[in-house]
């Protein structure tokens, strides 16, 4: 049991590592970051699956599918350029919320009957949060920051249930620059639009 843990929290330290490279150079706007994302969510999943948090690893499933994806819009878009940072339209904060209600309730209905997870609801709110932040993230809109976060405020608490600590104290770390993360993308739209109405 004792190597069982070892061997975890081993894991969970990697895994915050490129966890943490991975945030910082999303706060910077430097697509790079999903290089170090990609090798974080591969870690978590096995490490979730050992905690039988299975939400989160449908979750960091997604999650590496959206990485590829936003990696490839960010850096082509759909013109075939780099996709600059913009505020969501009404579709696509219409969408986002469609996609959190739609995730929580499969999620809560999969993890109710067809699992023995012992927190399916917050559970389920980490992952339909995270779901539409993640989709917002690969769009390069500002709103993924907020979506985020609030799914990093209800999956702190969770993770300590699980003790799962170094990943909790990822969490705050990642609620955190999340939040400096949302001012820091709103400097720079202010710049970039400043520099266009310049040249107009």
């Amino acid at each position: 049991m004792d190597n069982f843990f070892t061997h975890i929290t081993v894991l969970q330290s990697l895994g915050t590592a490129f966890g943490v490279t991975q945030v910082l150079l999303a706060r910077n706007n430097n697509i790079h970051n999903y290089l170090f994302g990609i090798t974080s969510i591969l870690i978590g999943i096995w490490v979730l699956y050992q905690s039988k948090l299975y939400a989160d690893i449908i979750l960091h499933l997604y999650y590496l599918v959206m990485s590829i994806y936003g990696w490839f819009y960010w850096k082509f878009g759909i013109q075939k350029e780099e996709t600059p940072i913009s505020y969501a339209n009404t579709t696509e904060r219409i969408t986002a919320m469609g996609i959190v209600l739609l995730c929580f309730a499969l999620m809560c209905f999969w993890l109710v009957f067809y699992t023995n997870s012992d927190v399916p609801i917050w559970d389920a709110a980490v992952s339909a949060f995270a779901w539409a932040g993640m989709w917002l993230m690969a769009k390069r809109k500002m709103e993924n920051w907020i979506y985020l976060n609030i799914s990093n405020i209800v999956a702190i608490p969770l993770l300590f249930y699980k003790e799962l600590y170094i990943y909790a104290g990822l969490t705050i770390f990642l609620f955190i620059v999340g939040t400096s993360g949302y001012f820091k993308w709103r400097k720079i739209i202010t710049y970039d639009t400043g520099r266009q109405t310049a040249r107009a």
